[in-house]
C-alpha cells in the first residue's frame, strides 16, 4: 500500500453497548461532523492489522475510555513505540500497534492517545452524565488546542 503524504487516521476504540466505552465511538461521530479531513476508524479493540493501517499515514489518534481518573476528564499524549504485549494478541495497545509498525512496516507515524474518562461500563446504550460532560469537554479542547496545533502544523508542510 502506498503511504498517503500528510494524513491523519483517528481509531475510535470502544464499544457503544457498554455505556462509557462508547467514548472512542461517540468522539469520532463528533469528528464526522467537523469536516477535519482526517480518516476515521471505529474499533471493539486493536489488533495486529491495525499495524499496516497506520503504516499509511504520518498521524494518529487512537480514542478510547478510560477508568483511569483524570484531571480535566480527559488527557492528551504522545504515543510511543513499546514491545509489551499480553498472551493473547487478540487485543493490543496503542504502543504495541505503534511497534509493530515500525518492525513490520518500516513506518512510525506521530501518535498520540486521547483518554476520555467514563465511569459505567455496564451493559446498556447510552454515556452516563459523567462520561457525556467529559466527552464535551474533550470535544472543545480537541477544537480549540489540538485541532488549531495540527492546522498550524499543515501550513509547515
Amino acid at each position: 500500500m502506498r503511504r498517503l503524504d500528510n494524513k491523519t487516521i483517528v481509531l475510535g476504540i470502544g464499544n457503544n453497548g457498554r455505556q462509557d466505552d462508547g467514548l472512542g465511538w461517540k468522539f469520532l461521530d463528533f469528528l464526522k461532523t467537523e469536516n477535519t479531513g482526517f480518516d476515521l476508524e471505529y474499533r471493539y479493540q486493536l489488533q495486529i492489522e491495525d499495524a499496516e493501517l497506520i503504516s499509511n499515514y504520518d498521524r494518529v489518534i487512537f480514542v478510547d475510555a478510560t477508568k483511569e481518573s483524570t484531571e480535566n476528564g480527559f488527557y492528551f499524549e504522545p504515543c510511543r513505540p513499546s514491545k509489551k504485549y499480553s498472551f493473547s494478541t487478540h487485543a493490543l495497545e496503542p504502543q504495541t500497534i505503534l511497534y509493530l509498525s515500525k518492525q513490520l512496516y518500516d513506518h512510525n507515524p506521530k501518535a498520540y492517545i486521547l483518554a476520555i474518562q467514563g465511569y459505567d461500563w455496564e451493559l446498556m446504550i447510552g454515556l452516563s452524565d459523567k462520561g457525556n460532560q467529559n466527552l464535551n469537554k474533550t470535544k472543545q479542547h480537541f477544537l480549540d488546542k489540538i485541532l488549531v496545533s495540527y492546522l498550524s502544523e499543515q501550513k509547515n508542510y
